[in-house]
C-alpha cells in the first residue's frame, strides 16, 4: 500500500481527503499537516511514498516546498486555483486535484498513483539496469535501455530515440537523465547528447553513425569518449 502525507492549511480540506483515503485500500494517509515546517520535520524521519500538497499556502508555495525536498515522493498537487495546473504537471506530479474535487475524481488519481508507483518500484526492484521510467506529457512510460540509440538535449527537455520506435520526449535535463543511467552503457559525447555505446555502428572526424543517423561528439568530450570506445 502507498503511504501518504497531506499538507494543506485549510483542515477541511485534510477532512476530506482523509475521508477518501479511508475508503480505499491504495493508500495509507499516515498524517495530515497545516504546516509546511511540521511536515518538513515529520518527513526529516520518515519514508513516505506519496505527498498530497495544497499549492496555494500562506508561508511557502507547495510547488516551492516540493522543490526544496531532498528525498522527493510522488506528489498530488491540490488546489482551488486551476492557473497552477500545466506547472503542477511539470513537476512530474502523478496529478492535479482541482477543488472541490468528489471522491470518483480522487480515485482517478489515486489509481494514477498506484500505475506510477509500481513502475517505480519495478525499476528500483531492477537497479534500473533494465529499464527507464520516464514522464511524457501526462503519462509514466517505462523505457528499456536496450531500446535507447541515443538522447538529445533540446532547450527545456529531452528527445529520447529508440529502436523502431517514435522518440519519446520528457522534460529533464541531460544531468538529470545520465544520473540514471548505467555509466558502463552510456556516455555523454556532447552537451546536447548522450549514447548508448552498444549502438554506435561507426566513427568518423568526430562523427558517429547510430541506426542511420550521425551524432557529432563535442571537443571538450571526445577525449572521455575515446577512452570509453577503444575498450569496446
Amino acid at each position: 500500500m502507498i503511504k501518504a502525507i497531506a499538507i494543506d492549511d485549510e483542515p477541511p480540506a485534510l477532512q476530506v481527503l482523509e475521508c477518501y483515503c479511508s475508503r480505499t485500500d491504495l493508500i495509507s494517509l499516515e498524517r495530515v499537516f497545516t504546516s509546511t515546517a511540521e511536515a518538513l520535520k515529520y518527513l526529516e524521519k520518515h519514508v513516505v511514498d506519496l505527498l498530497f500538497l495544497d499549492i496555494h499556502m500562506p508561508a511557502i508555495s507547495g510547488i516551492d516546498f516540493y522543490q526544496s525536498l531532498s528525498r522527493k515522493a510522488m506528489v498530488i498537487f491540490t488546489t482551488a486555483y486551476s492557473e497552477y495546473a500545466v506547472e503542477g504537471f511539470n513537476m512530474k506530479a502523478a496529478d492535479y486535484l482541482l477543488k472541490p474535487f468528489q471522491y470518483p475524481r480522487f480515485l482517478q488519481a489515486a489509481m494514477k498513483a498506484k500505475h506510477q508507483f509500481d513502475l517505480l518500484q519495478k525499476s528500483a526492484d531492477t537497479g534500473l539496469e533494465g529499464y527507464l521510467v520516464v514522464h511524457s506529457g501526462y503519462s509514466l512510460l517505462q523505457i528499456a535501455l536496450s531500446d535507447i540509440l541515443f538522447i538529445e538535449g533540446l532547450d527545456d527537455y529531452l528527445k529520447i530515440h529508440l529502436k523502431r520506435q517514435q522518440p519519446i520526449t520528457t522534460r529533464l535535463t541531460l544531468d538529470d537523465i545520465l544520473a540514471q543511467l548505467p555509466t558502463n552503457h552510456f556516455i555523454r559525447i556532447h552537451r546536447s547528447y548522450i549514447v548508448s555505446l552498444s549502438k554506435i555502428d561507426g566513427l568518423q572526424n568526430r562523427i558517429l553513425t547510430i541506426n542511420g543517423e550521425e551524432v557529432i561528439i563535442g571537443a571538450n568530450y571526445e577525449q572521455n569518449f575515446l577512452k570509453y570506445y577503444t575498450q569496446l
